[in-house]
């Protein structure tokens, strides 16, 4: 059966936000090199909640502030800082195109999760590639390599935050308005990052630098707008395996912007998670085909 409209606009859709996330990615690292790691992290939140209140108010009113589990919203937002905080600190450590392809390890786990929560048995398949996946993660960060240091295991402790980040965010949006979520994420990762605002504050005094700041902010916003968007139109299995043009586009943005060109073990590694990761979401598309098909017939 050939892809709807609907479903082709919701690909291109996905395609646009990982192309924001990889320009997000590489602004970071740029901006990581010359201002605190936690200044910049503020203002990637300020920048969405304000644009989010500011866009959206005028549009729904009093219905952006209506949620019907606050706690869960606290929650979620304080996951998103934590990943974010995490990502943050990576990419200072690792290029972005290897950072990249660690954290597409996501899908992976969160089909784990989700699996066991439900009371599915998970196949032996299943978990092969997800072991294919830590394997070429090893390949990438090599411990015992000389280039090594354990800051490179920080995309692993993201991963998992950002399981529980997903996770959360599909089971509100079966309840709540996604610019809601979009809202309270912003504002809860605007406050909790404040709290460090005093501790990182320095003057920025380079125009390149506020111009490489709006650019972050903007392409964080828009891109998780867009990624929403996208689910909206066409299923998570569908669109799962596109995600992964977010590390062709973040190898390309780290060789323009860093002249960085990973080295064939990293391009192993990052090959053998973007293959295990397109076929998990295969199987998955596989298996909701095989859940559906019966009562069609």
């Amino acid at each position: 059966m050939s892809p709807t409209p609907r479903t082709l606009a919701g690909i291109a859709i996905a395609l646009a936000a990982v192309l924001c996330f990889a320009t997000l990615d590489t602004t970071t690292k740029y901006v990581s090199l010359s201002l605190p790691v936690l200044l910049a992290l503020w203002f990637r939140y300020m920048f969405q909640a304000v644009a989010t209140t500011v866009v959206m108010l005028p549009l729904v009113g009093r219905r952006l502030f209506q949620t019907q589990h606050p706690k869960y919203q606290l929650l979620r937002g304080a996951l998103l800082v934590q990943t974010s905080m995490l990502a943050f600190f990576s990419l200072k450590y690792l290029p972005v195109g290897e950072f990249t392809a660690i954290v597409m390890l996501t899908p992976l786990v969160i089909t784990l999760f989700a699996r066991s929560q439900l009371g599915e048995t998970v196949s032996l398949l299943r978990w092969l590639l997800v072991g294919g996946g830590f394997i070429g993660t090893l390949i990438i960060i090599r411990p015992g390599h000389e280039d090594f240091s354990w800051a490179m295991l920080m995309p692993l402790a993201l991963v998992a935050s950002n399981a529980g980040f997903q996770l959360l965010t599909s089971k509100l949006a079966q309840t709540e308005d996604a610019m809601t979520m979009q809202f309270y994420g912003g504002w809860v990762g605007a406050l909790l990052s404040s709290l460090a605002l005093p501790f990182v504050w320095q003057p920025i005094v380079s125009w390149d630098l506020w111009g490489a700041l709006v650019l972050l902010g903007g392409m964080a916003t828009i891109g998780h707008w867009l990624l929403t968007l996208a689910y909206s139109r066409a299923p998570a299995s569908t669109l799962t395996p596109f995600l992964y043009f977010q590390i062709g586009f973040a190898m390309l943005a780290g060789y323009l912007v860093f002249g960085h060109v990973p080295d064939g073990w990293a391009q192993l590694g990052m090959l053998l998670i973007a293959l295990c990761g397109a076929a998990g979401a295969w199987l998955t598309l596989k298996d909701n085909r095989l859940r559906i098909e019966p009562v069609e017939s």
